[in-house]
């Protein structure tokens, strides 16, 4: 089963209730949200108190994405404010293993990001420590950018290194940026496990009804 996890990203900002009400209406299986520092990505977004707040509203999988340059330091303020996992980018750390260690006694799952231009081989050494790998197939930083293809490459490659380790049952491949109904197939062909799907949902005529098809798509 393909795993859907809508990035707030593209919502309302002004409505996220609303926004994480259509997720849990519509079934999607995490909340993906951005976190941006306007350092390791040429952008702000949002910090705990939001995803304190919004977690008062829903009782979804809050998949946190920091796209910051020192993750460390505000790991402890989202797993108060209600993170159920967090995904760190590996570029901007030294030391990834302590990193992944400090996030596993939060009593949090771990991912590692990789940027498109990041070869898959900074991860391999990890696979067995984390539980997911998000594969970035757009430049991070903002939503509604288009999708690269060079990612499917990627996907693929680090499809065949999960079986190779036997790992492919325990680590999610997921994906994240400029998926659409038109490539989201491409993209679940290539070996991803869960789509993170931004305006491709919240900036559809109907997001609920969009949000539902999305659920609909299957591995073959």
């Amino acid at each position: 089963m393909i795993k859907i996890a809508p990035s707030i990203l593209s919502a309302d900002f002004s409505d996220l209730r609303s926004a994480l009400n259509l997720c849990d209406v519509g079934m999607a299986d995490y909340i993906h949200i951005d976190v941006m520092d306007n350092h390791f990505v040429p952008n702000l977004s949002i910090g705990p108190p939001v995803v304190k707040s919004i977690r008062l509203f829903s009782k979804s999988y809050f998949d946190v994405h920091l796209m910051v340059t020192n993750p460390r330091e505000i790991l402890d303020s989202f797993a108060k404010a209600g993170a159920d996992g967090i995904t760190f980018h590996i570029e901007a750390v030294d030391n990834p293993g302590s990193l992944i260690d400090q996030i596993k006694s939060l009593e949090l799952e771990v991912g590692i990001s990789l940027k498109p231009a990041t070869p898959l081989e900074e991860v391999i050494p990890f696979l067995d420590q984390i539980d997911r790998v998000l594969i970035m197939s757009v430049n991070p930083g903002f939503g509604g950018q288009k999708f690269i293809e060079s990612s499917l490459d990627k996907i693929r490659q680090l499809n065949r290194a999960l079986v190779q380790y036997r790992l492919k049952n325990k680590v999610e491949i997921e994906v994240d940026g400029g998926i659409k109904l038109d490539n989201a197939q491409d993209v679940i062909s290539a070996g991803a496990d869960t789509l993170v799907v931004g305006s491709g949902i919240f900036k559809a005529q109907d997001p609920l009804k969009q949000l539902s098809v999305f659920k609909l798509l299957q591995k073959h």
